[in-house]
Formats: structure tokens, sequence, C-alpha cells
């Protein structure tokens, strides 16, 4: 099932999409189930918007996958490398990515999004993926400059717009199948690999995460981005596609 969160007649609801159309639903699926209003909206009549506002936060692990750590320069981690991005860094499908005055370089990391759906507190491996409620595609995008100068990544990941979400959750989406991130910039790909290539698994990094910290439903984990990122600048369009859950586009302007 995929699940689309919509702006439409000034009203922000949720639909399941069906081909062309978005069945209405009555709230929000992860806290009042599948219940249907009977009205259908055809998508173009629709603006699609980030598919979930995180509740409390975005997990992201970093040097996830051996090729990016490698041309960054960076080592492999042992465990999870784990960082935040703010709730406030989330945009949706179609939505400006806002170039923070002060930062000369901005790069992106397409990745795959996991949309956890209960809460998670010391959660064994086996059983993580029960706490997700679905998956989407995320950019992570990084202010490399203040990345390196300021020694921890808070401002560099976290500043407004940096995490565009989307364009939907789909709920049967296969996590250890043979789904590829296929980055393009100005459609032209720049980043390409399969989802089996992350080091750690997503099963592995809701357990590593919740036995430090509480998962609320909402909140979102990055998992990580393959080989290839680069640099961004206004007026570019950034496109992430993952294998069954569609494509994120986002086009990039100065603040």
């Amino acid at each position: 099932m995929r699940i689309a969160r919509f702006s439409h007649n000034d009203a922000i609801k949720f639909g399941i999409v069906d081909e062309g159309e978005l069945v209405v639903l009555a709230g929000d699926p992860m806290f009042a189930g599948f219940d249907t209003t009977g009205e259908r909206v055809p998508l173009a009549d629709v603006a699609l918007l980030a598919p979930v506002i995180p509740r409390s936060k975005v997990v992201c692990v970093g040097r996830n996958y051996r090729d990016h750590a490698a041309e960054l320069g960076n080592d492999v981690p042992a465990a999870p490398m784990l960082f935040f991005k703010p709730n406030t860094s989330v945009v949706g499908p179609g939505d400006a990515v806002v170039l923070p005055a002060g930062s000369d370089f901005v790069s992106f990391e397409g990745e795959l999004a996991a949309v956890i759906g209960r809460i998670a507190k010391n959660v064994p491996a086996e059983n993580a993926l029960d706490y997700v409620f679905g998956y989407a595609i995320a950019n992570d995008l990084t202010a490399r400059d203040w990345q390196k100068s300021d020694g921890q990544w808070a401002r560099a990941k976290g500043f407004d717009t940096s995490c565009p979400l989307g364009p939907a959750i789909e709920t049967e989406f296969d996590v250890d199948g043979p789904a590829v991130i296929t980055t393009r910039l100005n459609g032209e790909v720049r980043q390409q690999g399969p989802i089996s290539d992350m080091i750690f698994s997503l099963a592995d990094v809701i357990a590593h995460a919740s036995a430090a910290f509480t998962l609320l439903p909402g909140d979102v984990i990055l998992t990580g981005t393959p080989a290839g990122v680069g640099q961004i600048v206004a007026g570019d369009t950034v496109e992430v596609e993952i294998t069954g859950l569609g494509i994120l586009r986002n086009t990039a302007r100065g603040a």
C-alpha cells in the first residue's frame, strides 16, 4: 500500500494511492488506521507533501556504505554512527531546497528512509522491522564546509530544507530485496547502488538506536548513501529514485 500526504482545497489529508487517484483517508493512518471517507481525488489535482512530519526527530546513519566512506577518506565505523536532523529540516517532493547563507558547498545524498510506526525502546534486531510503518525516499543534504569546520554535524546536516522526504510511504517494500538507489543531478546519474550494500542493516540500526533513545511513531530513519555525492548550486535539480518507491525531486535555490 502506498500512502501519500497531500494538500487539496486548502486542507491537508492522507490518501491511498490507487493508480491516478487518491482514496482519501479519515485521518493519519499511523494513528487512525485505514478508514476511508469515500472521497477519491485525482493525483493531478493535489500537491504532494512530505509524507510524514517526524514527531520528534530524524535519525541518520553516517558512512553506512563502504564506497561512500572511502570517497570521503573516512574509515568504516565499527558500529552505526548516528546523528540527528530536526523535524524542521523536512520538506516534501517538489519543494525548494534553500541553500543556507554562509555555506559555499552543499551536497546531495540519496537515501532510503524508514518511518517508525510504534514506540520502540530496546528493540532486538530480530524484531526491529515490526516497528516500521513504511518506507520512503530521502535526500540527506549536507553543508560540507560547515561539517568540516564545526567538528560536529548539527548545523551542516540540520539546516532548514536539508531533508527532502517523499514522494509517499510504501508499506510493503522489501528492505532486504534487490532495490537500487539512483541519484541524478540535472538528469545525469551521480549515485547508483543497491541498498543491500549497507554495512549495517536497518534492523541493526533500529536496535542500536532504540538502545540509546526511544523512537516514536512518525520518527524517520535515514539509512546512509552510496558513493557519488556531489555539490549542488542554485537552479540544480536532484532526483533520487529507489526501485519500488518512486522518485523524489527537488530544486535548489539561494537563501
